[in-house]
């Protein structure tokens, strides 16, 4: 698995516990087991990049102020294409 989406898959599952469409774009990134950023990103339906976009955001932020620039630079790699 790529880099960026191992480092997605570990966030989003922070959040499947409370909601169930993160656990199905969680479940679809283990289940299809893409390649890239760009192929997850482009099986991705409006309302799951919206979603997903509000949720990267607020964990990019997170990592920053954390100092852990390392994750927040893989977020930003996935959440760059989300546009």
């Amino acid at each position: 698995m790529d880099q960026n989406l191992a480092y997605l898959r570990e966030v989003l599952s922070n959040y499947t516990e409370e909601n169930e469409a993160i656990r199905d774009i969680a479940n679809s990134l283990v289940q299809q087991n893409y390649t890239s950023e760009k192929d997850f990103v482009e099986a991705l339906d409006p309302e799951k990049v919206q979603m997903l976009s509000q949720l990267i955001n607020k964990e990019m932020h997170h990592a920053n102020e954390s100092g852990d620039h390392e994750r927040g630079y893989q977020l930003n790699e996935v959440y760059e294409l989300l546009y």
